[in-house]
């Protein structure tokens, strides 16, 4: 944003809108500062539920793992719901 603001108020004289302007751009300098914080401050956390998250599939596959279907073999048959 500096730089789009950069001499933006120079010979603006008087003009009340353009002294406000620095004080908006200050308020959306904080506002993205403190979404940055935030992304940052969340990023240890999202890894660690996705490394949680990995570890749950894993599990969740190795318990089907000993399951037999019936009718499961190879072949032609019947797949799921007894649709060929």
């Amino acid at each position: 944003m500096g730089r789009a603001h950069q001499g933006l108020t120079a010979g603006a004289g008087e003009l009340s809108a353009l002294a406000e302007l620095g004080t908006v751009r200050a308020s959306w300098e904080r506002r993205i500062e403190t979404a940055r914080d935030e992304c940052r401050s969340l990023t240890g956390k999202l890894r660690a539920v996705a490394a949680t998250q990995t570890e749950v599939n894993e599990a969740v596959k190795g318990s089907f793992d000993g399951v037999k279907v019936a009718g499961a073999g190879g072949g032609s048959g019947a797949g799921v719901g007894g649709v060929r």
